[in-house]
């Protein structure tokens, strides 16, 4: 063979090997299919289809009862759906391959008050076969001298901080965390969101459900927003915030309600003593028809749309 041709098939089994290292990259490392789960007369979830990658930080929103719940216990294998596949790392959820790398922070659960920071840590570590380092966990949670302080005696974000050390133990690829910031002050819930963001970056993939859609927002590579069991939206955060209907203008303006309401792209008007607040999709042109037609135009603010909004649209009935 020529060195030509030599170099030429070492060429094409570096491109085979890139392209197969790149297919690996694209799967998904959980994957709901086609999932339905019934408990009795009332269907948790209807077909419901979820996947979710190495790296990114998926925020799965909706309303009390709408089966995220259920979505999480299926892909921890904590039950079993009534038809369709649960996979987790391309296996059986319940495997032993598959628990082990992965970590949940759940709002049930159940810890021995009476035992210290340091205590709990140190059992669930034992666990796994390649624990995370005890300083790593304590640092991460941002748990510094609290270890030998008794579970019972923590404050409700110091618990909130504990059970999210609990979860990272094993250091674990798929991390499921519900709530996870309930009762931390704001500095305290800044420094998680850090956290998540760091484990991210490290590849590490992490499906949080939360009430509080400013940490969606400030948090997910992905948002998905499920109502009575399956999947009614599905995009960035961006993307979801367009459901609100657009950007809102706040002003003082003497135009009529029925002149704004006719301007292209305007979703919606309200006034409130002497402003009115107006809904569009094209704020910057709506902005500049009133200020044509309205001189003495004041007080003027643009914001863009809250994830709040767009829940609220996506999920009304």
């Amino acid at each position: 063979m020529s060195a030509m041709a030599l170099v030429s098939e070492a060429v094409v089994r570096e491109g085979s090997a890139i392209a197969a290292k790149a297919a690996v990259a694209r799967q998904p490392i959980a994957a709901v299919t086609g999932v339905s789960k019934k408990y009795g007369a009332t269907t948790a979830l209807n077909e419901f289809n979820l996947s979710l990658h190495a790296g990114e930080v998926i925020a799965l929103l909706g309303p009390n009862g709408a089966g995220k719940s259920t979505a999480v216990r299926l892909m921890l294998g904590l039950t079993a759906p009534t038809s369709g596949t649960v996979r987790v790392f391309g296996g059986d959820p319940r495997a032993a391959g598959a628990r082990t790398r992965v970590g949940a922070m759940l709002q049930v659960a159940d810890v021995t008050v009476t035992m210290k920071v340091r205590e709990h840590i140190d059992l669930f570590r034992s666990y796994y076969p390649k624990p995370l380092a005890f300083a790593e966990v304590v640092r991460i949670a941002q748990l510094e001298g609290l270890e030998e302080r008794q579970f019972g005696k923590l404050s409700g974000g110091q618990k909130q901080r504990a059970l999210f050390a609990l979860a990272l133990c094993g250091d674990p690829d798929l991390i499921f965390l519900d709530e996870p910031t309930v009762g931390m002050d704001i500095e305290a819930r800044r420094g998680l969101w850090q956290q998540i963001r760091s484990l991210a970056d490290r590849g590490k993939t992490v499906l949080l459900t939360t009430h509080y859609l400013e940490e969606a927002d400030a948090l997910a590579h992905r948002v998905i927003v499920i109502s009575k069991g399956h999947v009614v939206s599905e995009g960035t955060p961006a993307e979801i915030k367009r459901f609100s209907g657009g950007r809102r203008i706040k002003c003082q303006t003497t135009l009529s309600t029925a002149f704004l309401e006719a301007l292209e792209s305007v979703t919606n008007v309200e006034r409130s003593g002497a402003f009115v607040t107006v809904t569009a999709q094209s704020a910057e042109a709506v902005v500049r028809e009133m200020l044509q037609h309205d001189e003495h135009l004041s007080g003027l603010e643009v914001a863009s749309p809250a994830l709040e909004d767009a829940f609220l649209a996506l999920t009304k009935d």
